[in-house]
C-alpha cells in the first residue's frame, strides 16, 4: 500500500485520540472538582441553580437551596464549586470590595465641568461661527424668489 493512501486515516486517528484525551482531561477535572466539596460551600448545579451544600455522600450531595429548604443531588448534578465572595457575590448581592478608592463616572460630564465653568466667560464674548456654505445660502434664498413662493408651497388647491 501507499503511503498516500494510508495518510487521512492516520490523521483521522490522530484526531480522534486528541478529542479523547481532552475530554479525560475535563472529566477528570470535574470530578477532582467534585471531591473538593466541603460542607458550606456555594455550588452551581448544571441546572443553574445555587445552593449551599451541606452534606456528601458517595454518590449524592444533600443542598440547601433556600433557608430551610433542602434537596438531594447527584454529585455529577454539580456544574461548579464557587469561592465564598463569588456565591455571596450572586446570591446575596455582596459588592465586591475594591482595592482602590478611585471613583469612575457614568459619563464625561464631570470631566468637562470645570472647563465649562472658565470657558463661559470666553464663550460670551465670542461670536457664533456660521458654518453654513456660501453659494447654498444664496441659492435657498434666490429660489425662494423666483416663483415668489417659499419651500412646500405650491399652486394647488
Amino acid at each position: 500500500m501507499n503511503i498516500v493512501t494510508l495518510l487521512p486515516f492516520i490523521v483521522l486517528i490522530g484526531a480522534m485520540f486528541l478529542m479523547t484525551r481532552s475530554a479525560k482531561k475535563k472529566q477528570q477535572a470535574a470530578a477532582q472538582m467534585r471531591n473538593e466539596m466541603q460542607p458550606g460551600t456555594g455550588v452551581r448545579t448544571i441546572g443553574g441553580m445555587y445552593a449551599t451544600v451541606k452534606e456528601i455522600g458517595d454518590e449524592t450531595v444533600l443542598l440547601e437551596v433556600a433557608p430551610g429548604v433542602h434537596a438531594v443531588y447527584a454529585k455529577n448534578a454539580i456544574g461548579a464549586v464557587l469561592e465564598d465572595s463569588e456565591y455571596n457575590r450572586i446570591v446575596h448581592g455582596d459588592e465586591e470590595e475594591s482595592d482602590s478608592d478611585t471613583v469612575v463616572p457614568d459619563d464625561a460630564s464631570s470631566l468637562t465641568e470645570a472647563a465649562d465653568a472658565e470657558g463661559t466667560k470666553k464663550d460670551a464674548d465670542a461670536p457664533k461661527a456660521d458654518l453654513t456654505k456660501k453659494s447654498d445660502a444664496a441659492e435657498a434664498g434666490t429660489e425662494g424668489q423666483k416663483d415668489g413662493k417659499a419651500d412646500g408651497e405650491t399652486d394647488a388647491k
